[in-house]
């Protein structure tokens, strides 16, 4: 064996002829030395060098996400063992998808104080992307949830929903800003903001979409998931779709407990009818609040459903919900003023809308998630998590070539959650004192029947 003179010079790709001379050579010089005939020869020598790239990946988009592989595998095995011996390395990472993020604000909102609830279905999905590595004071386990009577603060019964953790896969709060920084954190580069939608194209596989700062983009496959008013959903729909108004308020705030104090006596304040490592839910007439921790701190997010008819005129106002005196209007309303209402901050209100139906897309190129797929009443606290665990199955069936069940699997499950929902506010809300006092034994009795919980509860928290 012999290495020729500059061999790139022979390379196929760039020079063909010299290539097909050089092969041409060495075929002679087999035939002259006896190893092939020829007839060979000649069978040869007529023949074209057929070639067959090599596909070579530049993964520009996931800079952050290589280097972190790098980080992590130098770390394990040591800087020599990376650089010089060779290692092949496999990643879930699949070069063939080019994502880009369009988000039509100029930031990505964080909403630093405010709290979400993440059930074992959507932090068994986190985990898979590392969420069992995020730093345990940024994030909290209750074990159990606590139902109060709003009028007398007297416990109802408790429910443990630590009965449906795993080792690794526990019932998570946090803060919304903890998640979101998570989840964005290796995706810095794919987030372009600013982009407000203006019009869809669609051409058979292919899809146009034009924004409002002149810029047109085209792509193989569009997720939808810019909220409950789907600007996306609407163009696709020709406004086929929209969702209704619960006549129902949300009232956000947080408890930060170092900024809490006691008006009365003068001092730092404790609020000792709320177990702050657990969820508290307080039930009333036409009106529910939740609280619960979402840090080790004991730092707490407050969440309350009132009961509320907007006229004609306050649906139309969307700055009302910004208006200090309506604020103060709703507040007036809580059925109990109590140290919790009064050290509330960041208090923020605004009308709940739910969705009635789902919108089924005739391409399985396109695909809407989260609240923009089904807007759910905010009494089973799956909001989040459907839209985690949604985005999973989308992936996984964009992944296997199965888009066209993924519509039919999601609604099966949503209706479920959608169903528990309802019932949950009906059952919240009620007023009545006589069906209060029955709805009480009801649950007294529910929250210890292992069989009702696991069908009730266990369907939806497992994946």
């Amino acid at each position: 064996a012999a290495l020729p003179k500059a061999p790139s010079k022979y390379n196929p790709f760039k020079s063909p002829e010299l290539a097909k001379k050089r092969r041409n050579m060495v075929l002679r010089n087999l035939r002259e030395n006896g190893y092939i005939s020829d007839i060979d020869f000649k069978k040869f020598v007529k023949t074209d060098i057929n070639l067959k790239s090599r596909k070579v990946f530049l993964i520009e988009e996931a800079k952050s996400y290589t280097e972190e592989v790098r980080r992590i595998v130098k770390t394990d095995y040591g800087f020599e063992k990376l650089y010089s011996q060779g290692l092949s390395i496999s990643t879930p990472l699949n070069p063939n998808y080019q994502i880009s993020i369009y988000e039509k604000n100029n930031s990505v909102n964080l909403e630093e104080g405010y709290g979400i609830q993440l059930s074992v279905n959507s932090i068994k999905l986190l985990n898979e992307i590392g969420f069992n590595k995020q730093d345990e004071l940024e994030k909290f386990n209750p074990e159990k949830i606590d139902f109060y009577s709003i009028n007398n603060s007297k416990k109802i019964c408790e429910l443990s929903i630590s009965d449906f953790n795993s080792e690794n896969c526990k019932y998570t709060t946090l803060k919304r800003s903890t998640l979101i920084n998570f989840l964005k954190k290796d995706l810095e580069d794919l987030i372009k903001t600013g982009y407000n939608i203006l019009k869809i194209d669609q051409q058979n596989q292919q899809i146009k979409l034009s924004f409002e700062n002149n810029e047109v983009k085209e792509c193989d496959y569009l997720i939808i998931s810019d909220g409950v008013f789907s600007k996306s959903k609407s163009l696709i729909s020709n406004n086929q779709t929209k969702p209704r108004l619960n006549d129902t308020l949300a009232i956000r705030g947080s408890i930060i407990q170092t900024f809490m104090w006691d008006k009365k006596n003068n001092g730092p304040s404790i609020i000792k009818s709320i177990d702050n490592e657990n969820i508290s839910i307080f039930l009333g007439s036409n009106f529910n609040s939740v609280i619960y921790p979402v840090n080790p701190y004991g730092d707490l997010n407050y969440i309350a459903i009132m009961k509320y008819k907007l006229s004609l005129q306050e649906q139309k106002n969307y700055s009302l919900f910004n208006d200090e005196s309506f604020a103060r209007k709703v507040l007036g309303k809580i059925p109990i003023k109590d140290e919790i209402t009064s050290n509330l901050k960041d208090i923020k209100i605004f009308p709940v809308f739910v969705s009635d139906d789902f919108y089924q897309l005739q391409n399985n190129n396109i695909h809407l998630i989260g609240d923009a797929f089904f807007a759910f009443p905010p009494s089973f606290a799956q909001g989040a998590s459907q839209s985690i665990e949604s985005a999973y199955e989308l992936f996984k069936s964009i992944e296997n070539n199965s888009e066209s069940s993924f519509f039919k699997n999601r609604v099966r499950k949503t209706k479920m959650v959608n169903n528990r929902s309802k019932l949950n506010q009906f059952a919240f809300h009620l007023s009545n004192p006589l069906t209060v006092f029955f709805r009480n034994i009801f649950l007294k009795r529910l929250v210890k029947n292992k069989k009702f919980l696991e069908n009730y509860l266990g369907k939806v928290y497992k994946n």
